[in-house]
């Protein structure tokens, strides 16, 4: 079965909006694994503008499930300004700490509103590869958020990746539309490449309800993370129904 691993990136910028500790992002996690996520995602980032540093030691202690921590390996320490929020200890820093079960490189900048690209695996080749080994020694799970080529992905086993995110906007935005059959097509061209050079397939941005069951065809699929768009129906129709619509679009397959 295709794991669901929840994001809750989005319940930490609730929180942030004022100082409080509400909704606690621990208590909403906990709640998401005992309706039967299967893990936890977060996305720190240097400005800590959702999920903090603190978060993640915090859910690391709480949890039983796998976390899965991505982010920009690059990243470098940031002094905090707000009283009261930690300081970040920068991204590798931060997995050499808590030793979460994955990592998901990520090549995000600072700036960024949310993640729009995956790693070039031959342009970013000698960066990354000492960053996979580094990951292998602390015995974690590694996996390298890519977009879909299936020219360049069995790259990421070259480099001793475990497993790779396919970076899913693309397929996101073509959903429903005259190109839907074509960019499908590149992902599952781009999941099997991978299965074929020994990696794990993981996925995520933007799937949803909608456009899940036909994403979960994938036979490689592994491994979907999904914040935004669980976030916004658990708004409407509740965590509980929520999570269980989104688990009977992955059981379908």
């Amino acid at each position: 079965m295709i794991a669901l691993s929840v994001n809750v990136n989005k319940i930490a910028l609730l929180r942030n909006s004022r100082e409080t500790a509400i909704p606690n992002v621990v208590d909403y996690a906990k709640a998401c694994v005992e309706l039967g996520a299967q893990g936890i995602t977060v996305h720190p980032r240097p400005d800590q503008r959702h999920i903090r540093a603190d978060d993640c030691f915090a859910l690391a202690n709480a949890l039983d499930v796998e976390l899965n921590i991505e982010g920009n390996p690059f990243s470098e320490p940031q002094r905090s300004d707000r009283t009261g929020v930690s300081d970040y200890p920068g991204f590798m820093s931060l997995i050499e700490k808590i030793r979460p079960a994955q990592c998901t490189l990520v090549p995000d900048t600072t700036h960024q509103l949310t993640s729009d690209h995956g790693f070039n695996l031959q342009q970013d080749a000698e960066r990354l590869k000492p960053i996979l080994a580094q990951l292998r020694d602390w015995g974690v799970r590694s996996s390298v958020f890519v977009d879909p080529d299936p020219s360049t992905i069995g790259y990421a086993a070259d480099l001793g990746a475990d497993r790779i995110e396919l970076y899913t906007e693309a397929f996101a935005r073509a959903y429903g539309s005259d190109q839907q059959a074509a960019v499908f097509e590149l992902y599952r061209a781009s999941a099997l490449a991978a299965h074929e050079a020994g990696l794990g397939v993981n996925a995520g941005h933007d799937l949803n309800l909608d456009n899940l069951p036909l994403f979960a065809s994938i036979p490689q699929l592994a491994e979907v993370s999904i914040g935004h768009a669980l976030t916004v129906d658990a708004l409407y129709l509740g965590l509980d129904t929520a999570i269980a619509k989104y688990l009977a679009a992955l059981r379908a397959h």
